[in-house]
């Protein structure tokens, strides 16, 4: 077993597995080891679920020897603390929420133990995952690997951090707003939004279409391998569903929007370049590049985002801390109080409107291009345990007038359009030593496409396999 066997992809290590020359059991001491070394510099665990992880490990490697193997036989799975596991403790990063202890977990965690998936250990989250930044009065600062300064990113920050740094192959996430690509793009991973559906969830965010539980990896690939186990319908979600894959025409047929802006918006220099290197990668292998041609208003989609999350996010936040609302993180009142006054300012039919507007700019957009390409964030990275409130905002140096820190990254307009899959998957390195990002967004369902562009995209560097594409924890 070679010193950087933390950094295989998940299909190498399981091929490792099928070859017989590494042992699930020896994998996860590795991982476990990898987190003593790491695991203080970064803040990215809650837990380790080491007893069981390590009985699992030994059923996974009988499992192995006798040929009875599963999809995801042996291979750990980092689980963000919001998704419930039976019997353990449910905070949602709250010092003020009394904590709960489920009867039963969340069907993602469900499908991964029963495709053979391991969980070895959880990650954090900003408090009730209310923010694009991972850090709590409860857990305190969850940092990027890449560059200690910045933040991991949110609300799967934990989640990215913990993949960036070696400690887990595979991991899970949420996003009502970005949550799965903002990580993603910060901590240098693969962050998936899959379609509104795809995966079940729990009543009742389940039925809020802006909430999509998803999946995490090093690559396209490793991510794919994942979502192929927890998607599909359930019984318990009466809006799950199962996605059929769709047909992929050659490289050469291939056409991609791109815009490094999506209108009149304002980004860094770093975004701007990690874009522009997306779109010479595709067109180096045969795709037709175009100009997008959208003109969105980002801070106001993001006023208006939030106001959706008026409907059920932000009174669920309310309900949850009851008389210790004013014991909850600033940022956590900060987001309600902001949702209930862009709710009462917009109304539902005002968002409800704003999100058709959406679509329909989009639904014109895929009836020319098969997939398109932009910033996950419209910053490089966002200073660590910063709450980003107004008056703490700059970019590059410069003070920018924000209502709300998400109003610095490009991924709420995708939870409108909550049916468009969406992967963040990195392009180059930036100024900060973060890796750019760029999200990779397809037609409604059309996951098979929007995968395979992301791959193209992501297999242009060696993200994770040679030593100078990892992260030096400085």
């Amino acid at each position: 077993m070679t010193d950087d066997v933390h950094y295989w992809s998940a299909r190498r290590v399981r091929a490792a597995f099928a070859a017989g020359e590494l042992t699930p059991p020896a994998y996860l001491d590795a991982l476990y080891d990898r987190v003593d070394a790491v695991g203080g510099r970064v803040n990215a665990v809650t837990e380790l679920l080491a007893d069981t992880a390590r009985a699992a490990a030994a059923e996974s490697a009988e499992r192995w020897r006798s040929g009875d193997v599963r999809p995801l036989e042996g291979l750990p799975v980092a689980i963000k603390e919001e998704h419930p596991i039976a019997g353990r403790s449910l905070s949602l990063g709250s010092v003020a929420m009394p904590e709960q202890f489920p009867d039963r977990s969340h069907p993602l965690v469900e499908r991964i133990v029963a495709a053979g998936g391991i969980p070895h250990l959880r990650t954090t989250t900003p408090e009730f995952c209310a923010a694009v930044y991972t850090h709590s009065q409860r857990w305190g600062v969850t940092v990027s690997p890449w560059n200690r300064r910045y933040t991991s990113g949110g609300s799967s920050g934990g989640s990215g951090a913990a993949l960036a740094a070696g400690m887990a192959p595979l991991a899970t996430g949420s996003d009502i707003g970005g949550s799965l690509r903002i990580p993603g793009a910060f901590c240098g991973v693969v962050g998936y939004k899959p379609p509104y559906g795809a995966v079940p969830a729990l009543a009742p965010a389940s039925l809020d279409a802006y909430c999509h539980d998803g999946v995490m990896a090093r690559s396209p690939q490793d991510a794919l391998l994942l979502h192929r186990v927890v998607a599909g319908a359930h019984p318990d979600d009466h809006v799950s569903l199962t996605v059929p894959p769709t047909d992929v025409p050659p490289r050469d047929r291939r056409r991609v929007a791109v815009s490094a802006t999506l209108g009149r918006n304002r980004v860094a220099p770093d975004v701007r370049t990690a874009v522009d290197a997306a779109a010479e990668t595709l067109s180096g292998l045969g795709y037709q590049i175009v100009d997008a041609g959208i003109d969105w208003d980002l801070a106001e989609l993001a006023r208006i985002a939030i106001g959706h999350l008026g409907l059920m996010m932000t009174p669920m936040m309310r309900a949850a801390l009851g008389d210790r609302y004013a014991d909850a993180d600033r940022y956590s009142r900060y987001l309600v109080e902001q949702a209930e006054e862009a709710l009462a300012e917009y109304g539902p039919l005002g968002v409800t409107t704003a999100e058709a507007s959406v679509q329909a700019d989009l639904a014109a957009l895929f009836g020319e291009v098969d997939a398109l390409v932009c910033p996950t964030a419209l910053v490089a990275g966002l200073e660590a345990g910063n709450d980003y409130l107004p008056g703490d905002v700059t970019l590059d140096g410069v003070p920018v007038g924000v209502r709300h820190s998400v109003e610095l990254v490009a991924t709420f307009p995708f939870n409108m359009a909550s049916r468009c899959p969406v992967l963040a998957v990195p392009s180059t390195v930036t100024s900060l030593g973060i890796p750019g990002s760029v999200q990779v967004v397809a037609a409604p369902y059309a996951e098979s496409m929007a995968f395979a562009v992301a791959e193209d995209v992501h297999a242009a560097a060696r993200w994770y396999e040679a030593p100078e594409l990892r992260p030096t924890l400085e």
